[in-house]
């Protein structure tokens, strides 16, 4: 029982207490949090606080738990098919991939930003570098080095960074915008971008919970695998599908964010173990901790401005990668 409690409960608790903090610490518009809790539950909506806290700031927040807990585990099943600790939207290309094709979907018909069809664009986007990543480090062959991954994978991010600078370049008129959601954040969210991630989020993560066991056994090796029966083809499309929709949802709501995925999977396998049945809801618990943590110190820093929610992730993932190259490669 105290196990349940600390492992399991504790997690939620803290994201239930960050949720909620992360309502009213740092807006230039004061309510207390006394008010926030009756805005949330209170029929009072015709008061500035109950306005303020339903259609500004509690979709900000829902999206908060919704991209850190979607990069998270995005980062954890490309961990998991790749078998490298270093694996993650960021490191892979797919981000920079994605955050490419909205940026030439923006600049040809700006229109797209505001409908499905930009998710569909940066998944595809994601898809296409994380297949140049893998035709460039032969990385369906299991016997390779890890390393060969993650050096395509930053030459890829490179490639795509150069293409997206130049496309901003050649299209002026869209520059500002486009730079300013490529910091990543989640300021300008409203409930359209949430409902906007739901239908590609929530369908990805009931999945790879239903695959969760089948991702213990590819954890072992293809040869094992294969020995018990499991399509190993068809599971890693699987996987594929639905790592890009979870991060080309993200990226096209809210830009690009780095070392969540990386950072949260390894938090998680330490916190829980390696079965992942176990470690991948802890993934998305500590994902969606560590997204409302760093929106809520973007605010504090420059308080009554704020700083994008991207930068401060990259402050807090950067060091780590440092110690995760140093000590697991």
């Amino acid at each position: 029982m105290r196990y349940l409690i600390y492992r399991w409960l504790s997690p939620i608790f803290l994201l239930l207490l960050l949720f909620w903090a992360s309502l009213f610490l740092f807006y230039p518009l004061n309510v207390s949090a006394t008010d926030t809790v009756q805005a949330l539950f209170a029929d009072t909506n015709n008061t500035i606080a109950n306005i303020t806290i339903t259609n500004l700031r509690l979709p900000r927040s829902i999206c908060a738990i919704l991209i850190g807990a979607s990069l998270s585990l995005a980062g954890a099943l490309l961990q998991s098919i790749t078998r490298n600790p270093l694996a993650s939207p960021s490191l892979l290309g797919i981000n920079s991939g994605a955050s490419l094709a909205m940026v030439i979907a923006t600049a040809i018909n700006p229109a797209m930003i505001s409908t499905y069809s930009i998710s569909f664009v940066a998944a595809v986007g994601g898809g296409l570098s994380w297949l140049l990543v893998m035709l460039i480090s032969a990385g369906w062959n299991g016997n390779i080095e890890r390393s060969r991954i993650v050096l395509a994978g930053i030459a890829v991010s490179m490639l795509c960074a150069a293409l997206t600078k130049l496309t901003l370049i050649l299209s002026e008129d869209n520059a500002y915008g486009v730079m300013s959601w490529l910091a990543g954040g989640i300021g300008h969210i409203r409930w359209e971008a949430v409902w906007n991630l739901l239908p590609f989020v929530l369908p990805a993560i009931l999945i790879s919970m239903i695959i969760a066991n089948k991702l213990n056994i590819l954890s072992l090796s293809d040869e094992t695998a294969t020995s018990l029966g499991i399509n190993l083809t068809q599971l890693r499309i699987l996987i594929n599908l639905c790592a890009l929709c979870l991060i080309g949802a993200c990226v096209s709501v809210a830009g690009p964010f780095a070392f969540i995925g990386l950072l949260i999977p390894h938090l998680a396998r330490y916190w829980i173990g390696y079965d992942l049945r176990k470690s991948l809801p802890i993934t998305m618990l500590f994902g969606a901790i560590l997204m409302l943590i760093a929106d809520i110190i973007a605010r504090a820093i420059t308080f009554p401005n704020e700083l994008p929610a991207g930068a401060i992730l990259a402050l807090i993932g950067a060091p780590f990668f440092v110690w995760i190259a140093r000590g697991k490669q």
